[in-house]
């Protein structure tokens, strides 16, 4: 059984197609150390990883989000099978509590209101938003390389 103190995320969600394997992931794990891998071979880019370290205070956000979602009481039962357009993984171990969902690439809120179970897919969908929107951010702040002046 999971410790109380322990938080893990782990969130890919990708295709393979006429550039090849493009995906986005990244890992947290309970330490707060964050591993992000985007790769787009979209005009011949290359895979882009970076690493960093989260805040207690970052994790408690993070928490605060996931708690807020209410993704933790979703069931992935009648979603959408992963599919030749792609897949969603989402792992997240949190107080005592542990959800492994994997369902097909969702690209708009269209996609997941449009299947057999649309408001759990909506709070996926929300809560990758959320997700993407914070983890990019951090990205972008930590590894600027022109200072703000």
């Amino acid at each position: 059984m999971p410790e109380a103190d322990d938080f893990y995320i782990y969130f890919y969600t990708g295709h393979k197609g006429r550039f090849g394997h493009e995906f986005f992931r990244f890992e947290i794990d309970r330490e707060g150390h964050l591993k992000y891998a985007n790769n787009s071979n979209y005009r011949r880019d290359s895979i882009i990883h970076k690493n960093l370290q989260m805040s207690s205070t970052l994790i408690s956000v993070m928490k605060k989000i996931i708690e807020d979602s209410e993704i933790m009481k979703e069931d992935d039962k009648r979603w959408p099978q992963r599919n030749e357009n792609g897949r969603l993984q989402l792992e997240i171990r949190m107080d005592g509590k542990s959800i492994s969902f994997e369902t097909a690439k969702i690209a708009s809120l269209a996609d997941a209101l449009n299947t057999d179970d649309p408001e759990g897919l909506r709070v996926l969908y929300y809560l990758v938003q959320d997700f993407k929107c914070l983890i990019l951010s951090l990205i972008s702040f930590h590894f600027k390389i022109k200072p703000i002046a």
